[in-house]
């Protein structure tokens, strides 16, 4: 099996959700640097203008957003298992509620108490990419109060299920669930001066967010970008050709599609020629000189689907 190699940067909490992945499953991988914001030239060829990090790449198989890479390990490394005791459908609703709202609350508490003290080039990036074509951070920084009041008791509700006793959300073992929390913590931990103080409040949470972390990320090694470019442009897909036949949207193999996420935040649109689809996931196979013809994954959740016209 060709090795794991993940796109992405430290300071990154998308990609530190995906490290524990990592961790959780024991596994050995490559790392790849990724810059912070565009452009981001030896990632681009890879995902056809998809800029978020992290990227999984494996061979000529690229799996965009950390929704796609956690069900490709899942799938491609059942054990040690992210649904420990059958949670297997559920877990992924509590990326809804992880990934969709307290996420936003979470970046807008982070963006908007560091202010001034952003680089700006990342923070015009960051405010189009997470707050929209108006971002304003000062009107953000106006609203904290409330911002803080959302998330302390959504963070209340995870110390609530961790203080009967539990060692992980699920029982003895660690999941997806606590995947999908414990970067959201270690974000708030980590970029907001007031975080650790404001994380106190939660004696379970706390204890158990120095589990997750005793966890770790697998065992990693560094990859330069040229290296993984040249790892994809050696490599074919092994992806296979399918396409659900009940799928609502029509869909047929070969047909011209475009991707791009539901929300706008700026995000290029990635083109190409359908290749798989099924109820998650979707695939579609391009060709760039630099790496030759490659098969990206995106999630269906979040991510809108387009039939282009061709002719």
């Amino acid at each position: 099996m060709a090795e794991i190699i993940l796109h992405h940067y430290p300071q990154s909490p998308v990609s530190e959700k995906v490290r524990v992945g990592l961790g959780i499953k024991q596994l050995n991988w490559r790392s790849v640097t990724v810059p912070r914001i565009p452009p981001k030239p030896l990632l681009m060829p890879l995902t056809g203008g998809y800029r978020r990090a992290p990227v999984m790449q494996i061979g000529a198989d690229i799996y965009c957003d950390s929704q796609c890479i956690l069900r490709q390990l899942q799938q491609r490394f059942p054990e040690p298992t992210f649904y420990p005791g059958g949670a297997d459908g559920m877990a992924w609703a509590v990326s809804r509620w992880s990934d969709g709202d307290l996420f936003d609350l979470t970046v807008k508490l982070v963006l908007s108490a560091a202010g001034d003290q952003l680089p700006e080039d990342f923070a015009k990036d960051r405010g189009r990419l997470y707050l929209g074509p108006d971002w304003n951070f000062d009107k953000v920084r106006e609203d904290l109060p409330h911002i803080i009041a959302q998330i302390r008791p959504q963070l209340g509700w995870i110390d609530q299920r961790l203080a009967t006793g539990r060692t992980f959300m699920l029982g003895d073992n660690p999941g997806l669930p606590d995947v999908l929390a414990y970067y959201l913590v270690w974000f708030i931990r980590g970029r907001w001066a007031e975080g650790p103080s404001f994380l106190s409040q939660f004696s379970a949470l706390e204890a158990w967010e120095n589990r997750v972390k005793n966890i770790g990320h697998g065992t990693a090694a560094d990859l330069s970008a040229e290296e993984a470019l040249a790892i994809a442009k050696a490599s074919a897909p092994t992806t296979p050709l399918y396409v659900d036949p009940d799928d609502p949207q029509n869909l047929t193999a070969g047909m011209a599609i475009s991707v791009v996420p539901s929300v706008d935040g700026g995000d290029p649109v990635v083109s190409g020629t359908l290749h798989y689809a099924d109820r998650e996931t979707v695939a579609l196979t391009r060709h760039d000189d630099q790496v030759g013809t490659i098969c990206i994954h995106f999630p269906r959740v979040g991510y809108r689907l387009r039939v282009l016209e061709t002719g």
